[in-house]
């Protein structure tokens, strides 16, 4: 969740331009609810997050692309999301950046050096940047979640289809991101509440507490947990479940909602009426049409939509960093002195041979107090090695991280690496929850 807050843009910017057509497909990456796009920068192919949450295009991953070179730069200071200073970062003018077909001959970039602020490890694949509004404002945006593709429309020609079970909402704009209201329902009260749409967070629903409003985790079942690393550092708050949330007229049922911390949403807060922010868990059970020139949003539910919400139960915060040499055993064929092979019923010896090579390091770099991980001894720094029988190398991230969402009382067993020994370890999902009663 990166945000830019205090830097305001008073200079020019380029357009994106679909040449010689009326609209244009582009499919994309899911990871972790989060949109990944592939992304050209003046000739090099890179990957970017897709984040109606950001104004301006950052760059942030750049230790392998050495032959990237930016345009026109100068130093400026960014603000966001978290409990540290402002960050150091450059701002290139006259890049050539290109989406699928769009293009943009006059591309801004802020590119930011600071190597905590680096999507690569979390998602498990390369992410060397974030777009939002540079890439929504010239382009009437179709977001297909479930088929993974964008489309991009011309506004000249463009026609909405009649939709009979399409919501259609009004946008608000502050500081070139979209805002939209929504009603949260806590205990007995049913609160208005005004959201950033935050594409860029895979959480569900961010409320910011404010007591006198109504808004407050104090009265639900929470947990304290890490919710992220925004443009300022990490962010920390309670996780809890809210009764229900409605825009319009659809409704979710018992939605996770993150309650972050006022120190790290100081700056956030200083936009008028904001209550907090909607994203992807959310977002990706509609079908989503952006019209930024219109300030109109069109929803439609999708497939996914009655997915239930859940929690990562086993307080592991887990990423990938680096690599782990890996041998591996297969079983070479031998042949006799006429050319016949072991296939034919004939008894040849076999050899067992090795390969070794390089495999993803999932790594647990943060263990949540009290959890079932904690109890049964895991430790930040552990690489996990297998889980429940599988080798964690033949698996993606996000799916090793899938086992953590699974049932109470689900058994999950590990292997890790730590100090160069194996061990194994074993504890049972439990109740996220401290014991409280929720409000019916």
């Amino acid at each position: 969740m990166l945000l830019l807050w205090s830097v305001m843009f008073s200079f020019g910017q380029g357009d994106f331009e679909l040449p010689g057509k009326q609209y244009d497909k582009i499919k994309f990456e899911l990871i972790n609810n989060l949109i990944v796009l592939p992304v050209e920068i003046n000739g090099v192919e890179l990957s970017f997050m897709l984040d109606t949450g950001v104004s301006k295009a950052i760059l942030f991953n750049i230790t392998n692309t050495d032959s990237l070179q930016m345009n026109n730069v100068e130093t400026i200071f960014l603000r966001g999301l978290g409990v540290g200073e402002t960050v150091k970062a450059l701002r290139s003018k006259n890049n050539f950046l290109k989406i699928g077909n769009a293009i943009n001959i006059n591309q801004e970039i802020y590119v930011v050096f600071d190597q905590e602020i680096n999507f690569t490890p979390k998602l498990g694949i390369p992410v060397h940047g974030i777009i939002g509004y540079d890439f929504f404002k010239d382009f009437i945006v179709e977001i297909n979640y479930k088929s993974k593709i964008i489309k991009l429309n011309r506004r000249d020609g463009y026609r909405y289809k009649s939709c009979k079970k399409c919501e259609t909402f009004n946008l608000y704009f502050h500081n070139n991101k979209p805002y939209i209201d929504g009603e949260v329902t806590l205990g007995e009260k049913t609160l208005l509440v005004k959201l950033l749409i935050d594409t860029g967070s895979s959480d569900a629903l961010w409320l910011f507490e404010d007591d006198e409003y109504g808004i407050t985790a104090k009265n639900n079942n929470y947990f304290h947990d890490f919710l992220g690393r925004g443009l300022s550092g990490n962010v920390h708050g309670k996780r809890s479940k809210i009764k229900a949330f409605k825009l319009k007229s659809f409704t979710l049922n018992n939605v996770n909602t993150a309650f972050p911390d006022s120190t790290a949403i100081k700056h956030a807060k200083r936009i008028e009426d904001r209550n907090g922010s909607l994203s992807a868990e959310i977002l990706r059970r509609f079908n989503i049409i952006f019209d930024y020139e219109k300030g109109v949003l069109t929803l439609k539910k999708n497939g996914n939509f009655k997915d239930r919400f859940h929690y990562n139960r086993s307080g592991i915060v887990l990423e990938q960093h680096g690599f782990r040499i890996v041998k591996e055993s297969t079983n070479k064929k031998t042949f006799d002195n006429y050319g016949r092979s072991n296939d034919n019923n004939i008894t040849i010896s076999s050899v067992d041979t090795y390969t070794v090579g390089l495999k993803p390091a999932y790594t647990i770099m943060e263990v949540r107090p009290n959890s079932p991980a904690e109890k049964a001894g895991l430790l930040k720094g552990d690489i996990i090695v297998s889980i429940n029988g599988k080798h964690a190398h033949e698996l993606k991230l996000q799916e090793v991280i899938g086992y953590f969402k699974g049932n109470i009382g689900k058994m999950i067993r590990l292997k890790v690496e730590r100090n160069k020994q194996i061990l194994s370890l074993e504890f049972r999902l439990e109740d996220v929850f401290e014991k409280k009663e929720l409000p019916n």
